[in-house]
């Protein structure tokens, strides 16, 4: 039988503990052509000398500087030859089979180009995990959500999503893609340098005709925030910030600037919930996220100009129709299938 070539490739930044952690699991993948790959984000603790001691057989690649994960991926796989990439976080546990499934899965369909596995939670292995679940889903005001996860609110897994299904968006935190796709839609937004970035990819992809699946059958266990927690106001900014920038390069239509401000209102109503809960380093960082994006505005309007004049189509898989926000904070809606 002939096996594509799979890279899982690991953006590395100091932290040697969750590779002492978390690599184990990973070299015991049951997968007959794997390469195994560490990008260092130019770490300063001793990462790579446990890695060259301990895990010869890993590949290793050495970016100059911490350019994150974005950027970071995007110099790395310059130099990692495989027909599938698969880009995993450093605090993952995987299972002995996790692979073969969703590679087959893929290998069914040439428009499929991205996919995750299923995301339980590492200390609570019953909840599905904040960062996917079991695929990503966005509404019609690009508030991003996903089976078994609204906003903070994830569910016990109770395989209530365990069919295989096109969504809109994989998990960066273990997103597989066509290394061919990956070169073609040239890679990720370096502008985002963390979070956000495999959505707005993920939309391209959606963009030129492409598919993006969930694979449940397959499953990893996340811990979730080693590098940025989510009480981190930095977070709050990126998140914030690179929404609005996703938002503005691949929404279609002359309607753009209205929606624009109509997302800007609500994300103000989000920076006075944090100032009202007490929170003032998280609401300022909403704000400082809207002043970076409108100071450049004519930046990721070339950006837009670019998208738009390639798209080959407009229906995208994984999108509400609805508003999530108001299902969820008004409705008291908690689940996914109860949208």
């Amino acid at each position: 039988m002939n096996y594509p070539k799979v890279a899982v490739v690991i953006i590395h930044w100091n932290r040697r503990d969750l590779l002492e952690k978390f690599l184990p699991s990973l070299v015991a993948t049951n997968y007959p052509n794997l390469e195994i790959v560490v990008a260092d984000n130019a770490s300063t603790d001793d990462s790579i000398d446990f890695l060259i001691q301990n895990y010869p057989s890993i590949k290793i690649v050495k970016n100059d500087k911490n350019y994150g994960y974005a950027a970071g991926y995007n110099e790395a796989l310059k130099y990692v030859e495989a027909d599938y990439y698969v880009l995993l976080n450093n605090d993952i546990e995987t299972t002995p089979n996790w692979i073969g499934s969703v590679i087959d899965a893929m290998q069914q369909d040439e428009k499929i180009v991205a996919a995750q596995p299923k995301l339980l939670q590492y200390n609570n292995k019953k909840m599905f995990e904040y960062a996917g679940g079991s695929g990503g889903f966005i509404d019609s005001l690009g508030y991003v959500f996903c089976r078994g996860r609204l906003f903070e609110m994830c569910e016990e897994d109770k395989n209530q999503y365990n069919e295989q299904s096109e969504i809109f968006w994989a998990s960066g935190a273990c997103f597989f893609i066509k290394a061919k796709a990956f070169h073609e839609a040239n890679g990720f937004d370096g502008n985002f340098f963390a979070h956000m970035e495999e959505v707005d990819l993920c939309w391209r992809l959606q963009l030129m005709s492409y598919k993006i699946i969930s694979v449940p059958s397959a499953i990893v266990y996340h811990v979730g925030g080693s590098t940025l927690n989510k009480s981190s106001p930095q977070k709050t900014y990126l998140n914030f910030r690179n929404s609005l920038i996703m938002l503005f390069k691949n929404q279609a239509g002359a309607k753009i600037w209205w929606f624009l401000l109509f997302r800007s209102s609500l994300d103000l109503l989000s920076s006075l919930f944090f100032l009202a809960n007490g929170f003032p380093k998280h609401s300022l960082a909403i704000h400082k996220a809207h002043a970076h994006f409108f100071f450049n505005i004519v930046k990721w309007w070339k950006l837009r100009r670019q998208i738009q004049s390639k798209i080959k189509n407009h229906d995208v898989k994984g999108v509400y129709k609805g508003s999530v926000v108001w299902k969820h904070f008004v409705l008291k809606k908690n689940y996914f299938n109860d949208l």
